[in-house]
C-alpha cells in the first residue's frame, strides 16, 4: 500500500487489533509491534484500531493503553492510520483518554456507545458531543447495541454527523435496515464502516464504505480483495465472502477475541493468552477453528 496521507485518510480496511500478553500476564509489546507490521504489510490493512474491545480494553491499565498506541504508531504510523479507542461509559475518563491519544499522535479517535449506563438518546448525544469537542482529530462513533445494550438511533447519529470532526460510524447494530437508513441519510463524505465481518458485503451494497474487522487479523488480504472488487466485480466479491463465511462464524463461536487470538497463534504469533474474565478455549472449541484455518491455508504461514 502507499504512504499514509493524513489524519482523515483511514482507508477502507482496518483491524480492531488484539492485545498479546506474555507468560506473566503483561502486555507483550514486541509482539504488538510484530502483529501491527503483519496487519499492514501482509494482511493489507489500511489502518489499525488499538484499545478497542477486541484489544481487551476493559482489562488494560491506562499506561498499557497508551504504550500500545505509542508502539503501533512507531511501528506502522508512517504508512497506516492508527485509531485509538478512547470511549467508555465514563465521559470524563473518555475525554482524558482522548486528550492523551491526541497528545501522543493518534490519527483518529473511536468512541463506543457508553455501555451499561443506558443514557438514552439525549445522553448519547451529549456524551459523544462532549468528547469530540476535546480533540481536533477525526472521530469514528461505534454503534454496537448487542454489547452496549443501547442503540445509537439514526436521528441522533445525524445530529452528531453535523459536528465537523465526527466523520464516521462503525456500525455493528446488526440491523441492515438501520444501516441502510444511515448510509442514505448521512452527509456527503461521512463514512459508514461495517463493524461485523459477516455483514460487510451487504453493508457495502447499501452504501457502506469499509470495514473495521476482527477476521482481518488472519484474512485481511482476502477482505481487502472483497471490498475492492465489490464495485467492479461483484461476483468475485461474493465468492470471497462465501469462502470466508465459515471463518467469520468460527471467530465468534466463543467470546471474542479468544477465537481470533488462537487463530492468529496458528500463524506463528505469541498471542493466545487472554485476561480474566475471558478464558482460553478447550479442545472442543479449538478443533473447528484449526480445521477452517487449515482449509484456508493459514496455519504456520507467518512462523
Amino acid at each position: 500500500m502507499g504512504a499514509f496521507n493524513g489524519p482523515k485518510d483511514w482507508g477502507r480496511l482496518l483491524t480492531a487489533m488484539m492485545t498479546p500478553f506474555d507468560q506473566d500476564g503483561g502486555v507483550n509489546y514486541a509482539e504488538v509491534a510484530r502483529i501491527a507490521s503483519f496487519l499492514v504489510d501482509e494482511q493489507k490493512n489500511d489502518g489499525i484500531v488499538v484499545n478497542g474491545t477486541t484489544g481487551e480494553s476493559p482489562t488494560l491499565e491506562e499506561n498499557e493503553k497508551l504504550h500500545i498506541l505509542e508502539t503501533v504508531l512507531e511501528t506502522v504510523g508512517s504508512k497506516a492510520a492508527v485509531i485509538f479507542g478512547a470511549g467508555s461509559y465514563n465521559t470524563k475518563e473518555s475525554i482524558h483518554m482522548t486528550r492523551e491519544a491526541s497528545r501522543i499522535g493518534a490519527h483518529g479517535i473511536m468512541l463506543v456507545n457508553p455501555y451499561y449506563n443506558k443514557p438514552g438518546q439525549t445522553g448519547l448525544f451529549a456524551h459523544f458531543e462532549a468528547i469530540a469537542a476535546e480533540t481536533s482529530l477525526p472521530v469514528m462513533l461505534y454503534n454496537i447495541q448487542p454489547r452496549s445494550s443501547i442503540n445509537l438511533e439514526t436521528p441522533t447519529l445525524l445530529r452528531l454527523a453535523q459536528k465537523p470532526n465526527i466523520v464516521a460510524v462503525k456500525e455493528a447494530s446488526g440491523s441492515l435496515p438501520q444501516i441502510s437508513d444511515v448510509c442514505g441519510s448521512t452527509p456527503p463524505g461521512f463514512r459508514v464502516y461495517s463493524g461485523d465481518d459477516a455483514l460487510t458485503l451487504p453493508i457495502l451494497s447499501v452504501g457502506g464504505y469499509g470495514l473495521v474487522s476482527v477476521a482481518a487479523h488472519v484474512a485481511g488480504a482476502e477482505l481487502k480483495q472483497m471490498i475492492e472488487a465489490f464495485e467492479t466485480d461483484p461476483a468475485l466479491a461474493r465468492r470471497v465472502h462465501l469462502r470466508l463465511a465459515p471463518l467469520f462464524k468460527a471467530l465468534f463461536s466463543y467470546p471474542s477475541p479468544v477465537p481470533v487470538k488462537y487463530a492468529l497463534s496458528l500463524m506463528g504469533f505469541d498471542c493466545r493468552r487472554v485476561r480474566l474474565p475471558l478464558v482460553e478455549m478447550g479442545p472442543a472449541e479449538i478443533e473447528p477453528i484449526e480445521r477452517i484455518m487449515r482449509e484456508l491455508g493459514k496455519v504456520g504461514v507467518a512462523a
